[in-house]
C-alpha cells in the first residue's frame, strides 16, 4: 500500500486518514470482544483506555500497512 496520497474523485486523500479509520473500526472490534470477555470490568479509566488501544492499534495498522 505504501505511504502516498489516493486521489478519490479528484481529491487527494493522505493515506494516514485511511489507517486511522481502519484502526478505528479494529479498536471498536477490539473493545467489543473485551466486553463479551469481562476484561472491562478491570479498567479503571476507560476513556483513557481507549485512547491507548486505538494509538497501540494505530501504530501496528501504520507498521503493517505502511510499507
Amino acid at each position: 500500500m505504501g505511504l502516498h496520497e489516493w486521489s478519490v474523485g479528484g481529491v487527494l486523500l493522505s493515506p494516514f486518514l485511511i489507517y486511522a479509520v481502519l484502526a478505528l473500526l479494529l479498536t471498536g472490534l477490539l473493545r467489543w470482544l473485551l466486553q463479551r470477555v469481562g476484561f472491562t470490568r478491570w479498567i479503571w479509566h476507560e476513556a483513557l483506555f481507549d485512547f491507548a488501544l486505538f494509538i497501540c492499534v494505530l501504530a501496528a495498522v501504520v507498521a503493517v500497512l505502511g510499507h
